[in-house]
């Protein structure tokens, strides 16, 4: 028994790992720093464990006496001294950071560290995440994109695979709607023609023209009236964010039925100056 109370004096259950401390800086060597925790001993933070950034002097980020919180990773040894670390403190509260980011469907600034085979390795706020293929607005050129900065939206954020999954393809789309309107008019140049509509490419986004949005009269034919690369004027007929569709009408700007395959380039041209009146349409048909 006496054995055993002389363990447990020499031990102190008040730090555990995974603990979060309150220390002060007391002293450095050569390999890390000291910090005084309130233990019988000081306890000692590696220099690598020191920050996130890659450090050449402790003092310039944990100068002597300033007080801080630190996080323990390993219980005290035979001489109870307990280890430290700010740099795992610091990833820890990335990750609360980042869950609650992808939460509140927030979109961040990333940088893209390098590539494989199926997209692109990113620095989201220190942390490393992927980008897949199919998730980037230009994945044609991976290697070109080593170097950028790209806005992206969390697929996956999962701490305990240190696992973070973003789209960056989503996240710009975000951004193209966040701007956009019901009766809104947009300038644009069709992209493609399909027998069910055509598409229109403006602001760095998509929008489909269905062929009855075209105009009230019957069409039989969409490449007979339009072609690849023309410029069109068209209202912003719906907005579904969540399946990323925008919905396109000119027929709103007619001024009679059948105007677009008789006179389309007059439609255009006055497309201000009707914006107003096919507003009013969209409200009256709401």
């Amino acid at each position: 028994m006496e054995d055993f109370a002389k363990a447990l004096e020499q031990h102190d259950y008040q730090f555990q790992k995974g603990q979060v401390v309150r220390g002060r800086v007391a002293g450095y060597d050569s390999m890390g720093a000291y910090v005084d925790i309130g233990g019988k001993s000081a306890a000692f933070l590696p220099k690598e464990e020191a920050s996130l950034r890659q450090v050449a002097d402790l003092v310039d980020v944990l100068p002597l006496e300033e007080e801080r919180d630190f996080l323990i990773t390993r219980e005290q040894d035979e001489d109870g001294q307990v280890t430290l670390s700010v740099r795992q403190l610091e990833i820890k509260k990335i990750w609360t950071k980042l869950a609650e980011l992808q939460e509140a469907n927030q979109t961040v600034q990333v940088r893209v560290t390098g590539t494989n085979k199926g997209g692109v390795t990113v620095n989201v706020k220190g942390l490393r995440g992927f980008i897949p293929r199919s998730h980037l607005v230009e994945r044609n050129d991976l290697e070109g994109l080593v170097g950028q900065t790209l806005a992206a939206s969390f697929l996956e954020v999962d701490p305990e695979r240190k696992k973070i999954v973003l789209s960056n393809r989503l996240a710009t789309r975000a951004a193209s709607f966040s701007g956009l309107e019901i009766g809104q008019l947009v300038v644009g140049t069709i992209a493609s023609i399909k027998p069910f509509g055509i598409f229109v490419e403006f602001g760095g986004t998509t929008g489909l023209l269905h062929i009855n949005q075209v105009s009230k009269n019957y069409i039989e034919s969409l490449t007979t009236l339009f072609q690849i690369g023309q410029p069109i004027k068209a209202i912003i007929l719906d907005l579904d964010e969540g399946k990323g569709r925008i919905s396109l009408s000119t027929k709103l700007l007619e001024n009679y039925p059948g105007e677009m395959i008789e006179n389309p380039a007059e439609v255009i041209a006055e497309a201000e100056s009707r914006q107003e009146r096919a507003q009013k349409s969209l409200k009256i048909e709401g």
